[in-house]
């Protein structure tokens, strides 16, 4: 493990750009921003205060897609210049309450997580709530028509929706971080997705007490997915099956999201909130491309 970039305030949702540069969310509240690193994580510029972004999605004309978790739980459209819009606060009149992480369909569409509570019902004082596992989680998957700005509902009731990403055969993937559990959802005729099933767990038996479980997620070209696990100190993997093969041990016990780097490095690029870094992890494959061969990481990759 090396780290490519420090000091960043509970890092998120990294982002590699089509100039080999990344974007990062940087969630504290003192902080609250979307910071942009060059390619060599030295140099680094504040982009856009949103309040606490939790994650980032890049489109093909280079629009960052932001889901704002509190100012107001929100998704945001943004540019490198700085400029902000708020595109969407809720879905058929039912207001979003904890946007969490994005990913582009391979039908063009923008996929989004909703955690399913209140920021400050989690997260009280700094701290997490001890009574955490009572919440009333209603987790939710959303997909966006970014053409006609529609939301539309794909399941609800999950125990805090966290990561979010697809295979090589465009099956939605969604992980619940209370349970350690992941789900994917079979994409049907109409191209609409159907009801959830059962992948893989990611919690290790020996994972010890404390809030653990999976967030943000990815697919190698390998066909594992990857999974960092805040709380356990790893990226876990499963392989096509949902079988965990590997663990892979962060510097910190937070990972919170990872994207592959370029093609041909076969890395992972991790945000870790306890070390507040974007360190790199070798794992032997690139990431997954889109079934149109676009290059895959949390987002829809413009290179």
């Amino acid at each position: 493990m090396k780290a490519f970039a420090n000091d960043l305030s509970t890092p998120e949702g990294p982002v590699r750009l089509a100039d080999g540069s990344w974007i990062v969310c940087e969630m504290d509240l003192d902080r609250g921003c979307v910071t942009h690193l060059d390619s060599d994580g030295k140099t680094r510029r504040l982009v856009a205060r949103t309040g606490r972004p939790n994650g980032l999605a890049v489109d093909a004309e280079s629009n960052i897609w932001v889901a704002e978790s509190i100012s107001p739980p929100s998704l945001m459209r943004l540019q490198l210049d700085g400029s902000c819009e708020v595109v969407a606060t809720s879905c058929e009149g039912i207001p979003f309450l904890f946007p969490n992480d994005l990913a582009f369909g391979p039908d063009g569409a923008l996929y989004m997580t909703d955690s399913g509570v209140a920021f400050e019902d989690i997260v009280k004082d700094g701290e997490i709530n001890p009574d955490y596992k009572t919440l009333p989680y209603d987790g939710k998957v959303y997909r966006i028509d970014l053409e006609s700005g529609d939301v539309g509902l794909i399941d609800s009731s999950l125990r805090f929706a966290n990561g979010i990403a697809f295979d090589d055969q465009g099956k939605l993937y969604v992980n619940e971080t209370m349970t350690g559990a992941i789900y994917h959802y079979e994409l049907c005729e109409s191209n609409a997705y159907g009801k959830r099933a059962y992948f893989g767990n990611v919690i290790a038996p020996d994972s010890g007490d404390g809030l653990i479980g999976p967030d943000g997620m990815k697919f190698g070209a390998d066909g594992n997915l990857y999974v960092t696990v805040f709380g356990q100190g790893d990226v876990t993997v499963l392989n096509p099956d949902g079988v965990v093969v590997e663990r892979i041990k962060t510097g910190g016990q937070f990972p919170s999201n990872l994207a592959f780097g370029a093609d041909g490095e076969k890395a992972i690029y991790v945000t870790e909130g306890e070390c507040g870094v974007l360190e790199v992890l070798d794992v032997g494959t690139d990431g997954l491309r889109l079934l149109d061969g676009t290059p895959r990481t949390n987002d829809r990759e413009a290179s």
